[in-house]
């Protein structure tokens, strides 16, 4: 395995690569998310006045209120179109010039929202919003796959939880950039909604000069030399004949294979508990509600007792909150495992919701129980950050292979974005239909999910995949082979044994 010295060679390439694809890629999504946040009465005001002065129509509230929502929630349809087209896109361009050729829809969109003030046409800034989820969508599957292709075994899940770092990253960018005093304000806010152009460019300048992924040259495109310099690049150092012979192994096991449709894995009994997985933990990244907390956290803080002038600032502090959980994810996942993050994040999410519903019960009767709501949704975003937020998007690539790596993505995409499109129309009716208890069913998906995880889901941490493969194979065809379980695990990177989990 690879020592401290190696380690330390790992070039700085390969961590400027890292930024640079993440700048225009995850943290987009972030930031696109946060920016719709501040100038809400805005919009809602220029909606008003564009059906006034071109039809004579005076909306009625829960009517604005519905237009909003589709601004709002139609973002998450552009990342499903923007994840199915991912698929295609990476095996046809490759992943680096995916996420280049990836700014087109960013810069249109961003172009659009910039004008449609001045043009007095709101459908300008649904398209705009189209457009800017088809590249959140875009960017979310291909960069994943992107930093875990390109990334030495040992960093392997660390560099793509940094995908998960930039998201939370974006988030505070966009609530400071939000903010009255910068871009919030009732004239600036065709400037906040074009802004996300800026990291877009930021990205065309630099991604060009870094190397593609060498698992892609290799296995795709059978260019052995332009991954052997792909991989000097990346590495600062001489290839290692055992890195070299990994990704050899994978070509040879999928020589001949074309890239896989989606649909031809829902019928693949050798990937079916690895789909199972993938499928079930990104449907419960979005329905445990996290994203929800950051509509929801302004009235929340209203409640505690918050002015209405300070409470964009605490807002802040929740996406401070996930971005620092994020880094300390990235710290933690090689230590403690996957399974472990996992697990924990969502448990730890199940109590925080269960106090959260007590203390909504009791605000009334108990002068401090706001407060205890209050702590309750940093600690909530605290624990998604910590485990959820980041693993999901290391999973894909670890448990499946070249060939069907995209179109697992692909499917790990989709139900993310439709889940997040369904909890954003669901939200609000959740909120005023069961009041305090608006958090029970957010409870019930993280145990659900950490039951899930604590049953089905092996270790893969420091693993090669080829031995991640053998462990599912169990699962997959549980009664055929009894002989597989009989051999030990290997050892593996920080000393310790790894018994594999789910016999």
């Amino acid at each position: 395995m690879s020592h401290a010295g190696e380690q330390k060679s790992s070039s700085l390439t390969l961590v400027l690569m890292v930024a640079s694809a993440a700048i225009g890629g995850t943290l987009q999504y972030g930031y696109n998310l946060a920016i719709m946040n501040s100038p809400t009465t805005f919009i809602q005001k220029f909606i008003n006045e564009t059906f006034l002065e071109r039809w004579d129509i005076q909306l009625e509230d829960y009517q604005v209120t519905l237009v909003w929502t589709i601004v709002v929630s139609i973002f998450s349809l552009g990342g499903f179109a923007g994840a199915l087209i991912a698929g295609p896109m990476t095996i046809r361009f490759g992943r680096k010039k995916c996420l280049l050729l990836n700014n087109i829809f960013l810069m249109s969109g961003a172009l659009l929202a910039l004008t449609s003030r001045a043009a007095k046409s709101f459908e300008m800034i649904i398209i705009s919003r189209v457009l800017v989820g088809i590249n959140a969508g875009i960017s979310m599957n291909v960069q994943p796959m992107y930093f875990g292709e390109s990334a030495p075994k040992h960093l392997r899940g660390a560099i793509s939880l940094s995908s998960a770092v930039f998201t939370a990253f974006g988030v505070v960018l966009g609530q400071v950039v939000g903010l009255r005093e910068i871009l919030g304000s009732e004239a600036c806010w065709q400037y906040l909604l074009a802004s996300n152009a800026v990291p877009g460019l930021i990205q065309l300048l630099t991604l060009p000069w870094f190397p593609e992924s060498p698992r892609y040259l290799l296995i795709d495109r059978g260019d052995k030399e332009a991954c052997i310099n792909a991989l000097r690049r990346l590495r600062g150092c001489e290839v290692q004949s055992s890195e070299l012979d990994e990704i050899l192994q994978e070509q040879a096991e999928t020589k001949g294979m074309r890239p896989r449709r989606p649909w031809e894995l829902f019928t693949d009994r050798s990937v079916r508990w690895q789909l199972i997985s993938v499928m079930i933990i990104s449907s419960a990244m979005q329905l445990c509600g996290n994203d929800s907390i950051y509509f929801y956290a302004s009235y929340v803080f209203k409640e505690a007792g918050i002015s209405d002038d300070k409470v964009q600032y605490v807002t802040i502090g929740t996406g401070t909150c996930e971005f620092t959980a994020c880094i300390m994810c990235n710290l933690l996942v090689e230590r403690k495992g996957r399974r472990f993050m996992l697990m924990g994040g969502f448990i730890l999410m199940t109590i925080w919701a269960v106090v959260f519903t007590i203390a909504l019960s009791f605000e009334h009767y108990i002068s401090w129980m706001p407060y205890l709501s209050m702590a309750c949704i940093f600690t909530y975003i605290l624990s998604f950050g910590m485990g959820p937020a980041g693993v999901t998007g290391v999973l894909p690539t670890e448990i499946f292979n070249q060939t069907a790596r995209p179109a697992a993505y692909m499917i790990a995409g989709s139900m993310m974005w439709i889940n997040l499109g369904i909890v954003g129309m669901i939200f609000p009716f959740l909120v005023s239909e069961l009041s305090q208890y608006c958090f029970v069913p957010f409870a019930a998906v993280c145990v659900l999910s950490a039951l899930y995880i604590g049953l089905f889901l092996p270790e893969t941490k420091g693993k090669s995949l080829s031995v991640i493969t053998r462990e599912f194979h169990k699962l997959n065809f549980k009664n055929q082979d009894k002989n597989f379980e009989s051999q030990p695990e290997a050892q593996y990177q920080l000393g310790e044994v790894c018994h594999s989990t789910a016999l």
